[in-house]
């Protein structure tokens, strides 16, 4: 799954954990997550400024070059 992190405080939205105390449950995609959408944390409110991280590439380890 991919997060989404807030240029200005790092706050990070998880599509996998969702954002519960926001009203997005578990598993909710950020494509769902409307335009308007408020940084929990810093109240940046444009969805355009917040930074995509693929969270699998992150999570898989390398292979070795042989």
């Amino acid at each position: 799954m991919t997060s989404y992190s807030c240029p200005v405080c790092n706050y990070v939205y998880d599509e996998q954990a969702g954002e519960p105390r926001e009203g997005y449950p578990p598993g909710t995609p950020w494509s769902a997550i409307p335009d308007d959408f408020a940084c929990p944390d810093c109240a940046v409110r444009w969805k355009g400024e917040f930074v995509a991280t693929d969270m699998d590439k992150l999570a898989s380890p390398r292979s070795p070059s042989n």
